[in-house]
């Protein structure tokens, strides 16, 4: 256990108190009494969780405390927290009239990721001792993501959380199908599975 891997279990705790502000904040708008408070302490508690992410890797560079542990829960942190959050925004709504994250886009989200996961077992099932590096896209997917979650949770913009939606969900298909290709690449790279029986 690390300072660096600390910080990273601290943003998972965040994550249900997250969803549970969000959910009470959604229920005030239902109730057409919004407390504005619970969607302000939500977004707060969201950008406290995100800092946190780039806290731990200055000081597991800085201090050069590096573990098997921190190396599994950092990403798994960072994708609980994304997913958590788009599914919680597209669930439930923070405004009236379908203020929210449509739920096809969840589906999109969750499906690109369970067959990157899929594809980085069968890699790793083939023995190609390639470590994936990030792609631009899926950078690029990510700050999209981003954006609709913030377009949702700050309101400062009057159109419809449809539109950035659709934007993101060019790119989660886009880094995806990229994805899966450099995956048919890399198996096709491995030697023993071209080798004929004799």
């Amino acid at each position: 256990m690390t300072l660096p891997t600390y910080i990273t279990i601290f943003r998972l705790l965040l994550i249900p108190v997250f969803v549970t502000t969000s959910i009470y904040y959604s229920y005030s708008v239902q109730d057409k009494q919004p407390l504005e408070i619970l969607r302000w302490s939500a977004v707060g508690i969201f950008i406290i969780a995100s800092l946190s992410d780039a806290l731990d890797g200055y000081l597991a560079r800085r201090l050069n405390q590096f573990s098997k542990l921190g190396a599994f829960l950092d990403p798994l942190a960072d994708k609980c927290l994304l997913l958590f959050a788009l599914t919680t925004l597209a669930v439930f709504p923070w405004g009236l009239e379908g203020w929210r994250l449509p739920p096809w886009f969840i589906v999109l989200v969750v499906t690109r990721d369970i067959i990157i996961v899929g594809g980085l077992w069968i890699l790793h099932h083939y023995q190609t001792g390639v470590r994936i590096k990030p792609h631009w896209t899926g950078k690029v997917c990510t700050v999209t993501q981003m954006i609709a979650l913030g377009w949702v949770m700050l309101k400062w913009v009057p159109f419809s959380p449809l539109y950035p939606a659709i934007l993101a969900s060019i790119f989660t298909v886009w880094s995806g199908v990229s994805y899966f290709q450099l995956g048919l690449r890399l198996i096709r790279k491995v030697p023993h599975l071209h080798e004929k029986p004799d």
